[in-house]
């Protein structure tokens, strides 16, 4: 009865391995507080496997994912649940004279910003044969993560077969032991590197998200290395006071780094809305390949840290704006 889907298989479901590095973790209470380029170069090797937390344009890990662009690191394996900017930006790694930064992509969602429209360029990098793709749904792919968060090298699913999704994936189909009725398996993903952006961190790396954390609860979990960007560092007694509320724990992230609208131009739940005029402006450019590659250059390439891009994108008062349209949409600017 087993059957199987064509897609490649990028990582292996191997839990044993898993379980073997997670063993000689570091968890010692200790100060992780660094910076981004710092993290960046630390953690996050030629080749690995990047996942990348938030959810569409919400909540991404913008500044690290800049910065792995900027450090020009070099044919990654990627994790794309609902990626929409943060593909947009390890695309732009993808072009003549700055080498591939993206060589295999496991697909839920790419290319499309949502209502906002399609990446130009993500497009020509998805269409051009230079990345290798897997397919799988939003809710598979989570699943992949979760099965690693849980330390078994699959888990079951009612539902993809038949589907050319299942045709191009690496997702088989088995018999139930208990039912004998068929079911979908998918493997445990174990990203080796994994970013996000959360609302709060303590120096040890205690991580609150308000809203919706999707999967990034079980990303934190699968990830070998994990690096966490955060809108502040608060106090470790102010982590204690509520502990309920710390989604991501310390003995699962390596590197805490404090980055104000480290989303933007993505949505920080509240905190500041999604800039939609700069998120266009990205589109708009991306028609033109010397146009894009100028922008690139001013904007992201060109630049030394996160700071710099804020202050090119209108600075505080953009941002004070931004903030203002999430906490209080109804008043007059």
């Amino acid at each position: 009865m087993s059957q199987a889907g064509r897609g490649p298989l990028f990582t292996p479901p191997d839990c044993d391995a898993a379980r073997e590095h997670f063993r000689h973790r570091d968890k010692t209470l200790r100060d992780k507080v660094t910076s981004v380029s710092d993290a960046v170069a630390r953690l996050v090797h030629d080749g690995d496997y990047l996942g990348s937390g938030g959810f569409g344009g919400d909540r991404i890990a913008t500044a690290l994912l800049h910065e792995i662009a900027r450090q020009r690191k070099q044919n990654l394996a990627f994790a794309g649940h609902t990626a929409t900017h943060d593909y947009q930006i390890l695309c732009a790694g993808n072009q003549t004279g700055r080498g591939r930064l993206l060589a295999q992509v496991d697909i839920a969602y790419i290319v499309g910003l949502e209502a906002r429209g399609l990446s130009p360029h993500g497009r020509r990098v998805s269409e051009s044969g230079e990345v290798e793709f897997c397919e799988w749904t939003n809710y598979t792919l989570a699943l992949r993560l979760q099965a690693a968060a849980m330390g078994v090298p699959f888990l079951p699913l009612r539902g993809l077969a038949g589907t050319d999704t299942f045709d191009r994936s690496a997702a088989r189909q088995v018999q139930c032991p208990y039912t004998e009725e068929p079911l979908t398996v998918v493997p445990a993903l174990w990203p080796d590197v994994a970013v996000v952006h959360v609302h709060e961190s303590d120096e040890f790396g205690n991580c609150r998200i308000r809203g919706t954390s999707v999967c990034d609860y079980y990303l934190a979990r699968a990830a070998k290395r994990l690096i966490v960007s955060c809108e502040r560092i608060v106090s470790n007694d102010e982590i204690r006071s509520d502990p309920t509320a710390t989604v991501i724990p310390c003995y699962c992230v390596d590197a805490v780094c404090e980055v104000p609208f480290g989303s933007f131009p993505g949505n920080m739940p509240y905190e500041y809305y999604s800039d939609e005029q700069h998120l266009r402006q990205w589109l708009d450019v991306e028609r033109d390949v010397d146009e894009h590659r100028r922008f690139l250059e001013q904007y992201l390439f060109g630049v030394e840290n996160f700071s710099q891009y804020i202050d090119l994108c209108g600075g505080l008062a953009r941002m004070a704006e931004l903030r203002r349209q999430e906490l209080h949409p109804d008043e007059e600017p």
